[in-house]
């Protein structure tokens, strides 16, 4: 089949990528191309940096450079969509691995219902991943599917918006009409494009069915930058992001969180994820602060230093 693409951009890859593009070719349905958004770092790594993205040059792996100073969250992901060529677009990050050989397939039938625009994947925690991670991913990607439309706002509240390029399928005609990727966002241009979806009336789907490997295990001061960054586009699209409260899922997180750490026997960790939740909360004030503080502060809580410069 002919119809996919998949597009990641590519930083520094971690040894899992190697089993990305390996599971990516060994699916039901393999993509006809997998385009890789390199970003090259200034300076004397550069070179180096081009000879191992060449390496993974290969009959349907192709390479696009994109320069560090240039790259975008949102930019470079739209990039990749104008060199795709196909009717669907699978969006991914490099350090995403398919749970099985049905990822694609899972996804695109998603599409069987002609409303839908954009699909994507259940988010499975590494073998590594903690009690609290792996609560967290359970919550926002649990076992039951998710349609998310104009209908969807009392139910789901700011999930009505949730989707996720960490594996994200597109149906580029519907891409397109709702304007593309936003050229500048240091964060969320999934939801920022699921929102646009939406608004013109399309549903965004979320598939279990279809699963990564994907966590992480974040220190309290990534937490807080992780949660700065997120408030930033919350701030900067906020014709977007206040139709909804986010706080609100927010503190059911950590209710949710606590309940599940009682139940399991593991009382130990709620003082873990009182400094968890108190970091993210912070992060996300000052973000929301962020035209207000000096510039040095922002580049000292940022996760994404390059946007600032």
């Amino acid at each position: 089949m002919s119809f996919i693409n998949v597009i990641i951009p590519v930083y520094k890859p971690p040894l899992e990528f190697d089993i990305l593009i390996k599971k990516l070719n060994s699916q039901t349905i393999k993509p006809r191309k997998i385009i890789l958004l390199w970003t090259i770092p200034e300076g004397k790594d550069s070179d180096n940096e081009k000879k191992r993205a060449r390496m993974y040059i290969r009959d349907n792996v192709i390479i696009e450079y994109v320069n560090q100073k240039d790259f975008d969250h949102g930019a470079t992901r739209r990039r990749g969509m104008e060199i795709a060529d196909s009717e669907y677009v699978l969006c991914m990050t490099q350090d995403a691995v398919p749970y099985n050989d049905m990822l694609i397939e899972n996804l695109y039938k998603a599409f069987s219902d002609k409303k839908v625009a954009a699909a994507y994947a259940r988010q499975l925690p590494e073998k590594d991943a903690g009690s609290i991670e792996r609560i967290t991913r359970n919550f926002n990607y649990p076992e039951e599917e998710r349609i998310q439309n104009k209908d969807t706002f009392e139910k789901y509240g700011i999930k009505t918006y949730f989707c996720s390029d960490v594996c994200a399928m597109y149906k580029k005609i519907y891409y397109n009409e709702a304007g593309g990727f936003v050229k500048k966002t240091i964060f969320n241009e999934d939801m920022l494009m699921a929102a646009g979806l939406i608004d013109i009336g399309y549903t965004v789907k979320y598939v279990p069915e279809a699963s990564v490997i994907h966590s992480h295990n974040y220190s309290y001061i990534q937490q807080f930058k992780r949660n700065f960054d997120l408030a930033v586009s919350h701030r900067e699209y906020e014709q977007v992001f206040t139709r909804v409260s986010s706080e609100k899922e927010g503190i059911r997180l950590v209710r949710k969180t606590a309940s599940e750490l009682i139940k399991r026997g593991k009382i130990y960790l709620i003082p873990d994820m009182i400094m968890q939740s108190g970091f993210k909360y912070l992060g996300y004030r000052f973000g929301h602060i962020y035209d207000r503080l000096p510039k040095k502060l922002v580049l000292k809580f940022t996760m994404n230093k390059n946007y600032w410069i």
